[in-house]
């Protein structure tokens, strides 16, 4: 979870999804320009959704690659 690469690839899709996410969850707020404490807090949780399901999945990943390798004949 903690390996370099797998960090950077979640930061990219967090910062590609979230904004999607937040277009298409919150667009009538934004485009009212009504901005709150929650609004912020939804915001950063919506960037952090898709960030922890790539880390997360980057490390099953490289988890079962490591398994195959070392199971694999020798």
């Amino acid at each position: 979870f903690f390996r370099r690469e797998t960090i950077l690839r979640a930061i990219k899709v967090a910062l590609v999804v979230g904004p999607i996410l937040i277009i298409i969850n919150h667009h009538d707020s934004l485009l009212q320009f009504e901005f709150s404490h929650r609004l912020y807090f939804k915001f950063m949780l919506t960037f952090l959704v898709p960030f922890f399901v790539s880390a997360y999945s980057s490390a099953q990943a490289y988890s079962a690659q490591e398994l195959r390798v070392n199971e694999s004949p020798k």
